[in-house]
């Protein structure tokens, strides 16, 4: 049977796509009393999993005990750096091999991350393939261990592109259905555990350029910014509610936004992180917009999530056919030139679960 176009979403050829797991390991100080002290444990864990994960041919792969969150892009360099809560990893999954590890031996962390890196140039077929591989690093791994541990394994998977790729001269595309990850791994004959939760979204980051500022703010471009933030947030609401899309979110504060489900995680703030929590099967409206008047931002960070009903028979197409129009309606309301501006879009796609 022919699909209806509106379950396709047509992504220009020059996306780019990452997938990488991260596998968390929760410590206690009877998992350290195993250890002749804590840079012994970390040496020999980290040891444990490389080997492992050499023999297994997982390319990228990184040992982090400092409980700092890793964050992982494209990029067609290859380069990782540390921040207060965050440790970055850019690459490009057709080129970038590495093995690293991050650690402090004179400190004791509460959980220690594997971050294995997907590589090669088929990251979308090849994910099913990529996770199987990765579980049974994780389980021979988990074995191994002195004691018993909780380990929870989080598949991400990023489809990254400019909205405006064609005004820039990309004509061709590929029409995606977008399944969820549980539909696609099981018709690879990969089965994902019953108990496991999944999110998907789309982030779209848009530069607030002196001509954006000059247009939204009457006041012209010092603080404070509340006019500015205060269009862009009723611009983006009337958009997305023309589209039928009840639940995003504008962060502009200079915080990289993580999405989370309300039932497993609640709202919290650290210096660099905001973690936003939505109820994915309510059907009422969930706006959240975080800025600050005396503060002007590079960058605003505009967030659709699907909800449960969002994810029909065929997948998350129709979805981002929906975001697509939205945020397309908002750049013509901004002025944004497709052929100059830059307006980056990427399908997120998570599943976790306990090992």
């Amino acid at each position: 049977m022919a699909i209806s176009t509106q379950h396709k979403v047509y992504i220009p050829d020059t996306a780019k796509d990452n997938q990488y797991i991260l596998a968390e390991l929760q410590l206690s100080e009877g998992f350290f009393a195993c250890y002749a002290d804590t840079q012994s444990c970390y040496q020999q864990l980290s040891q444990q999993f490389f080997q492992l994960a050499e023999k297994a041919g997982l390319r990228n792969v990184h040992f982090i005990a400092n409980d700092k969150l890793p964050v992982v892009r494209f990029h067609t360099e290859a380069f990782h750096f540390q921040t207060a809560d965050q440790m970055l990893f850019f690459y490009n999954p057709a080129y970038h091999e590495a093995q690293h590890s991050y650690f402090d031996p004179n400190y004791r962390a509460r959980k220690i991350s594997l971050l294995c890196l997907a590589t090669g140039t088929e990251i979308r077929n090849q994910a099913a393939e990529f996770h199987r591989q990765v579980k049974a690093v994780l389980q021979d791994f988990k074995a191994a261990l002195p004691v018993a541990v909780p380990l929870k394994i989080r598949d991400h998977q990023h489809l990254s592109y400019d909205l405006f790729a064609r005004a820039k001269g990309c004509d061709s595309s590929f029409g995606y259905k977008l399944r969820s990850i549980s539909a696609r791994y099981q018709a690879r004959d990969l089965q994902i555990p019953t108990e496991h939760q999944a999110m998907t979204y789309a982030a779209a980051t848009l530069p607030l350029s002196q001509q954006l500022v000059k247009q939204l703010q009457s006041s012209g471009q010092s603080a404070p910014y509340t006019e500015l933030y205060q269009q862009l947030e009723q611009r983006l609401i009337s958009c997305a509610t023309a589209q039928h899309l009840t639940r995003l979110a504008l962060v502009a504060d200079g915080s990289t936004p993580l999405v989370r489900s309300s039932q497993i995680d609640k709202q919290k703030r650290s210096q660099e992180l905001h973690m936003l929590s939505f109820d994915l099967t309510s059907p009422k409206p969930q706006v959240f917009s975080h800025w600050q008047a005396d503060q002007r931002v590079e960058t605003a960070h505009l967030l659709l999530i699907a909800g449960q009903d969002d994810n029909s028979e065929f997948g998350y197409g129709r979805f981002m056919n929906q975001v697509e129009q939205a945020l397309k309606m908002l750049a013509q309301q901004l002025n944004l030139d497709p052929a100059k501006d830059d307006l980056i879009v990427r399908f997120h796609q998570h599943i976790s679960y306990q090992l």
